[in-house]
């Protein structure tokens, strides 16, 4: 079975981001799942979520959009953009542990995709082993997605492919930590995660907690 993700980039009306996440957990989606459900930390206004729905075949973003948000009077506005995964994930289970998520989007002219993978491909194991982190997944924009093309998560007005990577590290400081490589094993595992980026256009990232954890003893410090 093949599965497509679509993600979810969610504005919550002023101080309704909790009661708005705690509906979207609960919701039943005909067919899909939510994925995970995360609050922003860094680089996102602090009433946005971002929301990764599953579905198992071919759902449009705006199909994905209306099961996933309906007519949710706490919501400003929403963009989704329909995914599918490349290395990770590789099954439907989502991430339960707690920690800070890093959502990034990188935009890779086609020609240099397949060294971008590979890239990915050697430095991942080091990166978790090193850092206590995980890679939770790489998926590729499809190009279908609901409204205006004018970020990173809906195209930014680029071309090429355009790729979203969600990684775990247990916390911020861990996040910090691994910008600073320790020793020479530490240091091939930088310098292929900073090759990826000589590969590509632009990048763009920005972190958060996950809400959806069933790990919980780090949310009180988020929320």
């Amino acid at each position: 079975m093949s599965l497509l993700f679509v993600h979810h980039r969610v504005e919550a009306a002023p101080r309704q981001w909790q009661a708005l996440a705690d509906r979207l957990a609960r919701v039943t989606l005909p067919g899909g799942a939510v994925y995970g459900l995360w609050r922003s930390q860094i680089g996102r206004p602090r009433d946005e979520l971002q929301a990764i729905t599953l579905w198992p075949g071919a759902v449009g973003a705006a199909d994905a959009e209306r099961a996933l948000i309906g007519d949710d009077l706490a919501v400003q506005s929403v963009r989704s953009q329909a995914l599918t995964p490349t290395l990770r994930p590789t099954d439907a289970v989502p991430p339960t542990r707690q920690g800070n998520y890093a959502f990034r989007w990188f935009a890779t002219p086609e020609p240099h995709w397949p060294e971008f993978l590979d890239l990915c491909t050697a430095a991942w194991p080091g990166f978790e082993a090193a850092y206590d982190s995980q890679v939770i997944g790489l998926w590729q924009a499809t190009g279908d997605h609901t409204g205006p093309a004018d970020d990173e998560s809906t195209g930014g007005g680029l071309d090429g492919v355009r790729s979203l990577l969600l990684t775990r590290r247990p916390n911020l400081a861990m996040w910090e930590r691994s910008k600073l490589p320790q020793g020479k094993d530490e240091a091939k595992v930088r310098e292929a995660l900073s090759r990826r980026y000589d590969l590509c256009d632009w990048t763009v990232v920005s972190t958060a907690t996950l809400l959806t954890a069933t790990d919980k003893q780090d949310t009180a410090r988020w929320t």
